[in-house]
């Protein structure tokens, strides 16, 4: 039995049909709570920013992060694949100095060999090969990373079988892959941030834009687990999970 029937079925409605753009989460503010992971990653980032005129923040989505660092280098680029994130970011950071690229994967930055002095990458794709390439000797490459035990509660309740498709994507494994290359690793950390929903409406969202986390997700797939999701925040005030963040420097 749903507790509440009409508010369950008007908040998983109202989730599903939301439109989502440029990486915007205010349709789920106070409704969605995550954690911050007990490294900084933006505190990081600036040290390392100190003594560099030239910066590239990979895969910058509609340039949210990369804006909060401001003042930039002399030289801040930012690349992005997705063409409507790359609009959003051309007007939210041009304006600051930064030359955003629209690239069609990371698999070939558009930057001449050992031109960089940092770069940054926060959730996006890694091709560490690419990376080495652009930076020059001495510099830093700085990752934060979704690890694949993101959210993973979720999947245990909608699955009969948990299934992550990144799974594999673990501290250890991108280490190896960063190593690889040659870089040498100065710092790793890794986190479980609690992440709790506070009503079913932002458990679907979440599922709606993520839509790696249960890959084939629709709400009236999964209706009956959601419903039990939704009776557990009604009797509890919450859906507890833990995300799973990672961090990595690595020196060329």
């Amino acid at each position: 039995m749903i507790t509440n029937p009409e508010l369950f079925e008007r908040l998983v409605d109202e989730a599903w049909q939301h439109d989502f753009s440029g990486w915007d989460f205010h349709f789920v503010k106070d409704r969605w709570i995550e954690q911050p992971p007990t490294f900084d990653y933006r505190q990081i980032v600036l040290e390392r920013m100190k003594d560099c005129t030239s910066l590239l923040d990979i895969g910058t989505g509609g340039g949210e992060f990369l804006s909060t660092l401001h003042p930039f280098p002399v030289e801040t680029y930012a690349t992005e694949c997705y063409p409507p994130s790359t609009q959003i970011a051309q007007k939210r950071l041009e304006p600051l100095g930064v030359k955003v690229l629209s690239v069609p994967d990371v698999y070939e930055l558009p930057f001449p060999e050992n031109s960089l002095d940092l770069v940054i990458n926060r959730h996006a794709d890694i091709v560490a090969s690419e990376v080495f390439r652009v930076l020059k000797p001495g510099r830093s490459f700085i990752t934060q990373q979704v690890g694949g035990e993101n959210m993973i509660a979720l999947n245990r309740c909608l699955q009969d079988e948990a299934n992550f498709i990144y799974s594999y994507w673990t501290l250890a494994y991108v280490r190896r892959e960063i190593e690889a290359v040659g870089f040498r690793i100065i710092d790793q950390r890794e986190d479980y941030p609690l992440t709790t929903f506070k009503d079913i409406g932002a458990v679907v969202f979440f599922l709606k834009v993520i839509d790696f986390q249960v890959e084939g997700f629709t709400p009236e797939k999964y209706m009956d687990r959601l419903a039990a999701i939704h009776n557990t925040i009604q009797e509890t005030g919450g859906f507890d999970v833990h995300a799973h963040r990672f961090l990595i420097e690595a020196r060329k």
